[in-house]
């Protein structure tokens, strides 16, 4: 904050963008306290604008910085071994989410999900475990990830739909009980989850993660925007429907 301050201090007095702090004289800087203050005092909308103008510089900056990790980790995002696919694997829109087993929020954008799938026969969905609220969801999401070779396509979407709507923190009982039910071999999935290729698979959604800036769930990748938060079926569909269009997310 003390330097947005700062940065809008130099803006409302009409400091120039390249002044430096040692470009002043002593009898200057000490005046700058006051300055500050009255003008600040007198002036207050006019830091709010700088710090409301610095905030979308900073979201701007964060956007491109995804989209260029987007481009650079496109492999991994949208043709890895360790994700299930959904939908048209050959549609020309790909919507990848980000979830957790135990993401309140994510439970609340799978019928959002569900709808697209349903409606738009061109779109590929993939899914991605990224386990980060406790044990419970590492757990669930080792379990997923040795049903997924068993379960690929729909009935893997069928698993996961029982899994996700669960009441309750989800670990691997209550993902094991949810594999039983479905008529797997438990025993198999027990002995897969702790395979190297279900460590592999997290560790790199876990590293495209980190590259896209990801810390939460959910969280959608759809062309070349990275998007934050259960946003809701609208938003998604608008972004999807521009990549159909045009290649991006935006058009």
């Amino acid at each position: 904050m003390k330097l947005r301050c700062i940065i809008a201090l130099a803006l409302a007095v009409g400091f120039a963008p390249t002044a430096r702090a040692d470009s002043f004289t002593p009898a200057q800087k000490q005046d700058l306290g006051p300055l500050i203050r009255d003008y600040l005092v007198t002036h207050p909308e006019v830091l709010r604008e700088a710090i409301d103008a610095l905030d979308k510089h900073d979201k701007q900056a964060a956007d491109e910085a995804r989209q260029k990790a987007v481009a650079n980790s496109k492999g991994a995002i949208y043709q890895s071994k360790f994700q299930a696919d959904l939908g048209n694997l050959k549609g020309n829109a790909t919507l990848v989410e980000f979830f957790d087993y135990n993401c309140h929020f994510c439970k609340g954008a799978l019928p959002d999900i569900a709808r697209l799938i349903k409606e738009d026969p061109n779109l590929h969905v993939v899914l991605k475990d990224f386990p980060v609220l406790g044990p419970g969801s590492v757990e669930a999401a080792r379990v997923a990830s040795a049903v997924r070779d068993q379960l690929p396509g729909e009935r893997f979407w069928d698993f996961h739909n029982k899994l996700l709507t669960l009441h309750g923190p989800i670990g691997k009982k209550e993902a094991l009980g949810v594999a039983k039910e479905m008529g797997l071999d438990v025993a198999r999935v027990e002995k897969d989850m702790a395979s190297k290729d279900v460590d592999a698979g997290l560790k790199e959604v876990m590293g495209v993660a980190d590259n896209l800036q990801i810390n939460g769930t959910p969280t959608f990748v759809v062309g070349d925007a990275v998007v934050v938060g259960a946003v809701g079926y609208d938003e998604l569909k608008s972004k999807i429907d521009a990549v159909h269009k045009c290649g991006k997310a935006t058009c």
